[in-house]
């Protein structure tokens, strides 16, 4: 398929080089490309337009999220674009990647969305990225969602109203949830797509980044969690049994006799078992990982009381 069908839609907040080699990475490989910057102070705008992206400027009147910028993004599309592919401004395409993605939908009408590899540039940096780059690392063939990074088919978006503008996090799975509840499907090729650059080199932005998944859990759980896919609650229940409710259960227990913190030995125990499977590092951090996401999905519920809404939470 010509390139003529084929739009990006990069975006990006103060990712300076990263936001310029992701544009040029893209610039023979798209008809049009569009960059919505979420209130960058760092140039990122108008070097995007010396580039020759189509700048948006999102809306700073309202809080800002990926899921609204990828919507003024694709609000943003000339008539005619089949494809479109929604990149973060951190990451870099790879050159073959957007022909094999379009191709591949071409020859499948009813796949919505087609993901590749996603690959950290620098997973030796540190331990953080190390984790990104296992996370990327997905199984080939239908999925059941994609991440930031995907070619997607711009009528089956439209078919179900885009991303939902109001989540901090989550709103690809959530929409491709709602894909395949249209009918759709989703794919992970056996193909090369991006080059992601997290650059988590402190134990405070994994946190963070761990922090908002577990957000991204509740509130995908509350909205969606009813239906038959049961959207995430598995992993809310998860990440509240072993982030909240255990060890504030054991801790309690030990205020009527110390000995009974002994049971605290069932968190090593958990990290030996799950080491047999993704190795003692990565089994370290998951379940470190789920007190972050504890910490993230009680926020959302104490915000959903309480008839708050968080804004974006960022963790570089």
């Amino acid at each position: 398929m010509s390139s003529a069908a084929i739009a990006a839609v990069v975006i990006g907040r103060n990712e300076g080089a990263r936001l310029i080699r992701c544009l040029r990475s893209l610039q023979e490989q798209v008809q049009q490309l569009v960059y919505v910057d979420s209130g960058s102070t760092d140039g990122s705008a108008a070097a995007a337009r010396d580039l020759g992206a189509e700048v948006v400027d999102l809306d700073l009147s309202q809080p800002f999220t990926a899921a609204r910028a990828r919507n003024a993004g694709l609000a943003a599309l000339q008539p005619g674009i089949a494809f479109v592919q929604f990149v973060d401004g951190d990451c870099e395409v790879d050159p073959d990647w957007i022909a094999t993605a379009a191709q591949f939908l071409q020859a499948h009408p009813r796949i919505a969305a087609a993901c590749g590899r996603r690959r950290e540039r620098f997973p030796q940096a540190s331990v953080y990225n190390r984790l990104c780059d296992a996370e990327w690392d997905t199984p080939v063939g239908e999925a059941q969602a994609c991440g930031g990074d995907a070619l997607m088919r711009v009528a089956a978006v439209y078919t179900v109203g885009g991303y939902r503008g109001g989540l901090i996090a989550g709103e690809e799975p959530e929409l491709c949830l709602r894909l395949r509840r249209a009918g759709w499907q989703v794919w992970r090729l056996d193909a090369e797509m991006t080059l992601h650059d997290a650059q988590m080199l402190r134990f405070s932005q994994w946190w963070n980044r761990s922090r908002r998944a577990g957000h991204a859990f509740a509130e995908g759980a509350a909205l969606l969690g009813a239906g038959p896919e049961r959207h995430w609650v598995t992993e809310t229940r998860r990440t509240l049994m072993w982030g909240a409710v255990l060890p504030a259960a054991i801790l309690m227990a030990g205020l009527l006799s110390p000995y009974l913190l002994l049971a605290m030995v069932i968190y090593p125990a958990q990290i030996l078992r799950l080491s047999r499977k993704m190795g003692f590092e990565r089994a370290l951090y998951s379940l470190l990982g789920k007190f972050a996401e504890a910490t993230g999905a009680l926020e959302f519920y104490w915000r959903r009381w309480r008839g708050t809404a968080r804004g974006i939470l960022e963790y570089k």
